[in-house]
């Protein structure tokens, strides 16, 4: 977890059907931000990392955060739900980064688009594998919901939260698969 400085960050747990989601957070510039959110994975559980890479965060909470955790749990429910990049520290990624965010970030639920097709978008015309990593490495998975990318054959890709997560998650947006897991659509968003 290079770049962030655990020492000052507190954290929010909420439960969810695909196990605990935390909320890595702390005050910037007099206002609470997030700076992380972390899934629970088959290999690893929220509880597990925060002890192996967050350890000297601390379990607290503020009416902000309380607000967009409570959104999270219950868009990880069904729900429909948008989130304003406000709550994010997005200064954290590099400026590439927050570029493919930004255009994940403007998916609309029940949408999906490929790596591929983010990267032209950003006019990288070749960018879809660095699309990939910067959504790999998406600090707010949920709140930018980089499960709406996929790989350009229609199937899933990668997912921090694992595959079962992301096809799960498009599933309750409308999104369908056929018999090989590959999504049906052939409208994609970009």
């Amino acid at each position: 977890m290079k770049g962030f400085d655990t020492s000052r960050m507190s954290f929010c747990l909420r439960t969810s059907p695909f196990g605990p989601v935390a909320l890595l957070w702390s005050v910037y510039e007099g206002q609470p931000k997030i700076r992380r959110v972390l899934l629970s994975t088959p290999e690893l559980s929220v509880k597990q990392l925060l002890k192996s890479s967050f350890s000297d965060s601390i379990p607290s909470a503020c009416t902000g955060i309380d607000e967009v955790a409570d959104r999270i749990e219950a868009l990880l429910q069904g729900e429909a739900v948008i989130f304003s990049l406000d709550v994010v520290r997005l200064d954290l990624c590099s400026e590439f980064q927050r570029k493919v965010l930004r255009a994940e970030h403007g998916i609309p639920r029940g949408s999906i688009s490929t790596y591929q097709r983010i990267a032209r978008h950003l006019g990288r015309l070749s960018g879809g594998r660095a699309v990939g990593q910067a959504l790999a490495n998406n600090p707010f998975p949920i709140i930018v919901p980089c499960h709406r990318a996929i790989c350009s054959d229609r199937t899933l890709g990668g997912y921090q939260g694992g595959l079962a997560m992301k096809r799960a998650l498009l599933e309750m947006e409308g999104i369908n698969f056929d018999g090989t897991g590959r999504i049906t659509t052939e409208d994609f968003f970009y």
